[in-house]
């Protein structure tokens, strides 16, 4: 897999972490929901991402994860490491363990947390990314879980880097809007918000980086399949239906409502690892009718 098979994927789902009750890993669960995943319209996968829990796993679990999903997906769609963390240091060397793991297109690195650095310290973290390996580099920029985020003007600074090839932006329209506007014409752009999908597609981005793929994904593309053939009111009517359904997959801290329903559904996702905790049964009840309506 290359980056030329990254471009052909729209949706690409952040893929969820299954744990037994006991808190470890339930491997015996991916198969499943993996090959579900694939059938549904799923172009590409990202490993321990945000969805996948990825501040509690440990880096021997990171690497145990990668090592199984690639097991499963034998080559069929594009894979992305989460690899940043808020220490650049760590960053850099993860991402040249990636490189030589093998097997992955791209690694995303998220916006640093905690520390809130200033815009310069943000595009010099990303810039020693990039630098350390040649595995290429997707910025996460979600100033929603990590306070602080990176200005339009930043991410484009960033964009010129060479081995920076994408971007999965969580700021909103306007920012998507000026990315597609400015960003060089091979700088892959993706929303991180589901309920963006059909915006950031009109406006000429890639595509999204998906949670709602997991129970959704068949409107997701059915969606993008009616703008593709210039069918705007077929896929505004889709994407109606389908806002009520992001609204209750994030109506508490993600991934406990799409745990619920997946679980409903018998994939046996499991629990959450605190600080996170799962739906009660009433909350998981009204979200399973939302988002199977």
């Amino acid at each position: 897999m290359s980056i030329e098979d990254l471009k052909n994927a729209k949706i690409i789902t952040a893929l969820v972490t299954p744990f037994n009750e006991d808190d470890s890993i339930n491997f015996a669960a991916l198969p499943k929901l993996i090959e579900h995943l694939l059938a549904h319209h799923t172009e590409g996968l990202i490993l321990a991402g945000t969805t996948g829990e990825s501040p509690t796993l440990t880096h021997e679990e990171e690497l145990e994860l990668f090592r199984a999903v690639q097991d499963i997906v034998q080559g069929r769609v594009p894979l992305i490491a989460g690899i940043g963390t808020n220490d650049t240091r760590d960053s850099v060397q993860f991402a040249k363990e990636v490189d030589k793991f093998g097997g992955f297109v791209a690694g995303l690195a998220v916006t640093p947390y905690y520390n809130k650095p200033s815009q310069e310290g943000m595009y010099q973290h990303y810039k020693a990314i990039a630098e350390a390996s040649d595995l290429p580099i997707m910025v996460y920029n979600v100033p929603g879980r990590t306070v602080a985020g990176l200005d339009v003007e930043t991410s484009l600074r960033l964009a010129q880097l060479p081995n920076i090839i994408a971007i999965k932006d969580c700021t909103g329209v306007d920012n998507l809007a000026y990315l597609v506007e400015h960003a060089p014409e091979d700088f892959l752009i993706y929303t991180g918000e589901d309920g963006l999908a059909f915006h950031a597609k009109v406006l000429g981005a890639h595509g999204v980086i998906s949670v709602a793929s997991h129970t959704n994904g068949d409107e997701m593309f059915a969606m993008f399949a009616a703008l593709d053939v210039g069918n705007i009111k077929e896929a505004a009517r889709i994407q109606r239906q389908f806002l009520p359904k992001v609204d209750a997959l994030f109506s508490l801290a993600s991934p406990a409502p799409l745990k619920a329903v997946l679980n409903h559904q018998g994939f046996e996702v499991g629990p959450l690892r605190l600080p996170l905790v799962a739906c009660t049964d009433e909350e998981a009840a009204e979200i399973i009718k939302i988002v199977e309506g």
